[in-house]
């Protein structure tokens, strides 16, 4: 318990880091004393492009990791990420829809953010209705409809794209790579209001998944409701999937290599690996996009891409470093 403020501190410190780090940097330079003090274009830039970018891109990674580590403990599976479920799969097939069909707005929301919304919520439930067998969930069937309602929407959105024409394809194409652009204010405290709450009761039950992750029977043997955690974390996991992804599309690895880097640094005590990957995963995609939007500027590479092409070598590399490590 002695180590846990000073890893969660050095994880906070680089989240702070990478925020300041997403607002300074950039494809133009930033005055930040003319910003502060209202001298145009620096202060635009600040206020209506670098700091609603940042603060989604810190919501975007958090939420994703925090939901990696809850699924992986949910259904005991090292490879789980934030989209298992089919939540992802749900969000994109009704981003792809609203985007085929031109919806432009609801209730003054995206088109396409709140179709994405439907499609994650719809999927949810559909996969709580197929796993649940008279009135009880099983990890094993969340998991298998999961990958199957995850197959079944892949499967729309290729059939929908190979309908529309070469516009409407590339725009299908660029929001299923995840890409961060900076939203309005009002979508940034509706995505506060959903996602704090949602963080809160996740850290809350720490101590529930510590032995979820165990196994059900052990959970139930120590008074863990296991039926009703897996409701709750079902729920709470795709929810914090569902919101992030409905405005940037799918940002791949990010809850996969975060929760596993984290666990070979600090165990699996969720009561810290949570905060930890809260933190880590927000700064770990706020300077991904920074890297996107200034390696090739002016051109922007989608934070989706950056964060595969990082993620992948490096789980490779952790995954024979932990080979070599058994060996040893």
């Amino acid at each position: 318990m002695e180590n846990k403020v000073p890893v969660v501190m050095i994880c906070a410190a680089a989240f702070v880091a990478a925020g300041i780090a997403a607002v300074t940097i950039g494809s133009r330079t930033l005055n930040l004393a003319a910003a502060l003090h209202g001298v145009s274009p620096d202060h635009e830039i600040l206020w209506e492009l670098r700091l609603p970018r940042a603060l989604l891109s810190l919501w975007t990674g958090g939420a994703l990791a925090v939901a990696g580590v809850l699924f992986q403990a949910l259904l005991r599976n090292a490879l789980a990420t934030p989209y298992t479920l089919g939540v992802s799969g749900g969000a994109s097939l009704g981003a792809v829809l609203a985007i085929v069909f031109g919806w432009s707005s609801f209730a003054g929301i995206s088109g396409v953010s709140f179709a994405a919304c439907v499609g994650a919520a719809a999927v949810l439930v559909l996969n709580v209705v197929l796993a649940s067998n008279r009135g009880r969930l099983s990890s094993v069937s969340l998991l298998l409809a999961g990958v199957t309602i995850n197959s079944m929407c892949g499967a729309a959105i290729l059939f929908l794209s190979s309908l529309v024409g070469l516009l409407k394809s590339f725009a299908v194409t660029r929001w299923l790579m995840g890409g961060i652009d900076a939203p309005d204010y009002l979508t940034l405290v509706w995505l506060t209001a959903v996602l704090a709450p949602v963080c809160a009761v996740v850290f809350w039950y720490s101590r529930e998944w510590n032995l979820l992750s165990v196994g059900e029977t052990w959970a139930a043997a120590r008074g863990v409701s296991t039926g009703k955690m897996l409701v709750l974390g079902c729920l709470a996991g795709s929810i914090l999937t569902g919101a992030v992804t409905a405005l940037t599309g799918p940002i791949a690895f990010v809850g996969l290599i975060v929760p596993h880097a984290l666990r070979m640094w600090v165990g699996a005590d969720h009561r810290t690996l949570l905060p930890c990957s809260f933190l880590l995963g927000a700064a770990f995609v706020a300077l991904c996009d920074v890297f996107s939007r200034t390696i090739l500027a002016p051109v922007e590479i989608p934070v989706g891409v950056i964060t595969s092409l990082l993620g992948g070598p490096f789980f490779i590399w952790m995954l024979s470093s932990r080979r070599r490590g058994v060996a040893a």
